[in-house]
């Protein structure tokens, strides 16, 4: 079977990395470029393809081997380094001021987690044009409503927990993990192939039969294994500025391309798992993705310059996207908390004990919940769900929205909003 990548609309046609090039004089951050090896191709099933496709098809192409970068040092500007290290402060002080909002012993700051994570997989999955809204993400989380692209989108919530569980020892074996959590349940992709490395080209751009008129054919897959350990050996090292680790290790990893599908939102989240791994966040979950998000084009256009020989646009990128993400995050953070505490003033005088004091906080990572869920994940019996579900609804924290007799679903309206106006906000800012 042959792939074509799902990024093939995003790509430009224009690969001015085709041919072997040197380290450009002036790259920002110089770092070996990709070379090429020559393969030959005859298209599989080529009764399924005109002649003349059949024929372009036919013969020779060039697949990138990625440079090794193990031993790799960056060297930057002093403008450069100063960028990256006021983007690092900024990430600093976006985890410190979560924790510091709520306290490290609330038991909300593990829902606050959660949503931020979600809201991180969100937006990566929008880059690869998969869009949902908070409210069908958390819907598909509990088993309703039926959109395919947030059944897609949690599976990359799933990708993005294996990562941030996964992080204090970045493997091939973690990687691995990452991208089975998030293929196994996706729709149209073979089970078998999640969390397994591809045993078959790759290419992004033109080419249904082939990789022959390609804008990118990704390294032969018998490479794969060794370029994944050098790339593991690279995350591993303690020398070099993590915002720099994150974006060039982002980078190589989608240059290999090692998977059928998901490279893209398996790379984001090894990204996630790289700033745990270093100690730069440490209890929750920053959207960088949603920085990313605010200007795609850039963002594709330094994956290239990287394979170009330039590190520079991708560590750029990434340090403007940390900063998008620090700023909007802390505004995201202190949204949440303000509904939060209105929903404990609705709940004033009810007894400390009571089943809904708990199921609170946990609304902050899933705004929308049935007994079920409160029952599995909260550990609540069926009668102390009830009654928790009935005092919310009493006093105005949550609406049953699913008009059903049983079976019934129940939201926070004002959690949605939060997530409804940041989503917004990312999307105004992307369109400027």
């Amino acid at each position: 079977m042959i792939r074509n990548s799902s990024l093939t609309n995003t790509y430009s046609s224009k690969c001015w990395y085709r041919e072997h090039m040197p380290i450009p004089p002036e790259a920002l951050i110089p770092i070996a470029p990709i070379s090429f090896e020559t393969y030959q191709w005859k298209p599989q099933e080529p009764e399924m393809f005109s002649r003349a496709e059949v024929e372009r098809q036919t013969g020779p192409y060039q697949a990138a081997v990625t440079a090794t970068i193990a031993d790799w040092v960056p060297r930057l500007s002093s403008e450069i380094y100063t960028d990256v290290e006021d983007a690092t402060r900024q990430l600093i002080e976006f985890d410190k001021h979560a924790q510091q909002t709520l306290g490290t012993n609330n038991p909300a700051l593990g829902p606050m987690t959660a949503i931020l994570l979600r809201t991180e997989s969100a937006s990566s999955s929008q880059i690869e044009q998969l869009t949902t809204s908070a409210k069908q993400l958390a819907l598909a989380e509990i088993s309703e409503g039926d959109k395919a692209n947030a059944l897609t989108v949690v599976g990359n919530v799933h990708a993005m927990e294996a990562a941030l569980r996964l992080s204090d020892d970045i493997t091939e074996e973690a990687i691995l993990a990452m991208h089975k959590a998030l293929m196994i349940h996706q729709r149209g992709f073979d089970p078998l192939d999640a969390g397994r490395f591809r045993d078959e080209p790759v290419w992004i751009g033109r080419g249904e039969a082939g990789p022959r008129m390609a804008d990118f054919v990704a390294p032969h897959h018998s490479r794969i294994p060794e370029a994944i350990r050098d790339l593991v050996g690279f995350i591993s090292r303690e020398d070099v500025p993590v915002l720099v680790q994150v974006a060039v290790s982002h980078a190589q990893f989608e240059t290999i391309h090692p998977f059928p599908d998901g490279n893209g939102r398996t790379g984001r989240a090894l990204a996630q798992s790289v700033l745990r791994n270093k100690g730069l966040i440490s209890s929750t979950a920053v959207p960088i993705s949603a920085g990313l998000l605010v200007h795609t084009g850039r963002y594709f256009e330094a994956l290239d310059s990287f394979r170009a020989g330039d590190a520079g646009p991708i560590v750029l990128e990434f340090a403007r996207a940390s900063r998008i993400a620090a700023t909007t995050g802390a505004r995201l953070v202190d949204n949440l908390v303000a509904r939060l505490e209105e929903s404990r003033t609705k709940l004033a005088g009810l007894r400390a004990d009571a089943a809904a004091w708990k199921v609170l906080p946990a609304l902050i990572g899933q705004p929308a919940v049935n007994s079920k869920y409160l029952m599995s994940e909260l550990g609540l019996g069926e009668m102390a769900a009830q009654r928790a579900l009935d005092a919310l609804t009493d006093r105005g924290v949550l609406v049953e929205a699913s008009g059903r007799g049983r079976n019934r679903v129940w939201q926070h309206q004002g959690v949605f909003e939060v997530l409804d106006g940041y989503a917004a906000e990312i999307r105004r800012m992307s369109s400027r």
